[in-house]
C-alpha cells in the first residue's frame, strides 16, 4: 500500500469511518513490522512490543498528523521514539552492546528514503508480481511460504520473483 492509499485511509479514519481506521491500523501495523524487524533484529528487542506500542501512539497521537502531509514519515517517526523508548528501558539491564548498534540509528532517515525508493519499485510491478517480490524480498519469506500464503506453485513464484526483479532492475538500469 503506497503513502496516498495510506494518508486516504487516515483521512476517512479521522473523519469518522471506523472500517477505514481498523484499515489504516493494519496496514500501518504491517509497515512497522517490518520496519521494527529490520531494527531489533540485534536482539534484545521484541519487534511486537514496538509495534503495539507505536499502533498505541499512533491513536493518542492522531491528531498531530496533517492531513495534508504524507503519513508513512508521521508513522516512522513515531515508530522511532518507540523504539528509543525501549532501547532506554532496556538501559538497565543491558542485553547488548552499545557497538551491536553503532550505526543502526544513524542510519534511520537514509533506511526511510530507501522504503520509499522500494514502494516506487514495487508500483511498476503486475499485482502478482508485487505480492510475490513483497513477501520474498521485503517480508522475508521463503519460496514455499510465500507459495502457500499467496496460493501459488513455487515454480510459479521463483517466476513471477526473477519477472519482478528482473523489472525493477531495468526500470532503475541495473540490468
Amino acid at each position: 500500500m503506497d503513502d496516498s492509499d495510506l494518508a486516504r485511509l487516515f483521512r476517512a479514519a479521522l473523519a469518522g469511518d471506523e472500517r477505514a481506521y481498523g484499515d489504516f491500523l493494519h496496514a500501518a501495523a504491517e509497515l512497522v513490522r517490518v520496519w521494527a524487524r529490520r531494527r531489533t533484529a540485534f536482539g534484545g528487542l521484541d519487534p511486537e512490543d514496538i509495534v503495539q506500542e507505536t499502533l498505541l501512539a499512533i491513536h493518542v497521537k492522531r491528531h498531530t498528523w496533517r492531513t495534508d502531509g504524507p503519513v508513512a514519515p508521521w508513522l516512522y517517526a513515531i515508530a522511532k521514539h518507540k523504539l528509543v523508548d525501549a532501547l532506554r528501558r532496556l538501559g538497565r539491564h543491558p542485553r547488548l552492546e552499545i557497538s551491536e548498534l553503532e550505526g543502526q540509528l544513524a542510519v534511520e532517515e537514509a533506511e526511510t528514503v530507501r522504503d520509499w525508493e522500494i514502494d516506487r519499485a514495487l508500483e511498476m510491478l503486475t499485482p502478482g508480481q508485487r505480492s510475490v517480490v513483497t513477501a520474498i524480498s521485503v517480508e522475508g519469506r521463503t519460496i514455499a511460504e510465500a507459495a502457500r500464503s499467496l496460493d501459488m506453485n513455487e515454480t510459479a513464484v521463483r517466476v513471477a520473483l526473477h519477472r519482478g526483479l528482473a523489472a525493477i532492475a531495468r526500470r532503475f538500469g541495473r540490468d
